[in-house]
């Protein structure tokens, strides 16, 4: 099964902002901080996971 750059980068998007969202609301507030502090992580995960190539199949060049 083969993931696309975009999908795979998506996914990681949703999951740091879910995490970071998660930390932010155990006081049951969001503030602006870390609004922030959650899309940057959303940001930062679809820039650097789309930027990472996917695993080639047949194993290493030769």
């Amino acid at each position: 099964m083969k993931i696309s750059g975009f999908v795979k980068s998506i996914l990681s998007g949703i999951s740091a902002g879910s995490a970071a969202a998660i930390a932010a609301a155990q006081d049951n507030v969001i503030s602006t901080g870390e609004g922030v502090t959650i899309t940057l992580a959303v940001i930062g995960a679809w820039g650097i996971v789309y930027a990472v190539p996917n695993k080639s199949a047949k194993g290493p060049q030769q």
